[in-house]
């Protein structure tokens, strides 16, 4: 399920993002939209790019708004965000050099070490086996596989600085 979860996310009707740490009647400006732990994980990454309808909803499940009326938004809110033109899809994410698409998830957390690696699957359309225990040689088999079926070669200039992921070389 796992490798397939970006498709699943991409042929939804809808999806959901259930923003728990926003109260009832914050807006998307909000400090508490802005600030809210559910930018700070991994998973939720493919979450945000790949559903063509996903809405906000708030801790008491009131919409805050869609991901095409928030892009803007959410792309200033923090530097590691994924363009608006991507949330909107106006611009393919495949058009998105290697580098850009790792930077995205570079400050993101995960419960388990494999996760860092296995939830960007998606994003690159790669499929590969999940072998929980195998810890950071999970993001090496990562880049071997990018490496493999991808041209561009910003993956070797790509390191993140606050920690979590680390380039390839």
């Amino acid at each position: 399920a796992i490798n397939s979860m970006f498709e699943y996310y991409s042929l939804s009707e809808i999806c959901y993002a259930y923003i728990h740490d926003v109260p009832p009647g914050c807006s998307a400006d909000s400090r508490e939209f802005c600030g809210s732990r559910w930018y700070e994980r991994g998973w939720t990454l493919q979450e945000l790019i790949a559903p063509k309808h996903l809405i906000f909803v708030r801790k008491d499940w009131s919409p805050l708004g869609t991901k095409y009326e928030l892009a803007n938004t959410l792309e200033r809110i923090r530097r590691d965000m994924p363009p608006a033109s991507v949330l909107r899809f106006e611009t393919d994410i495949s058009e998105m050099s290697v580098a850009q698409r790792m930077s995205w998830a570079a400050r993101r957390k995960t419960t388990r070490i494999e996760d860092e690696a296995y939830c960007l699957f998606g994003l690159f359309d790669i499929n590969l086996p999940t072998l929980y225990g195998e810890g950071r040689n999970a993001f090496y088999r990562l880049q071997e596989a990018i490496m493999s079926t991808s041209p561009d070669t910003s993956l070797f200039a790509w390191s993140a600085q606050d920690g979590g992921l680390g380039c390839f070389i």
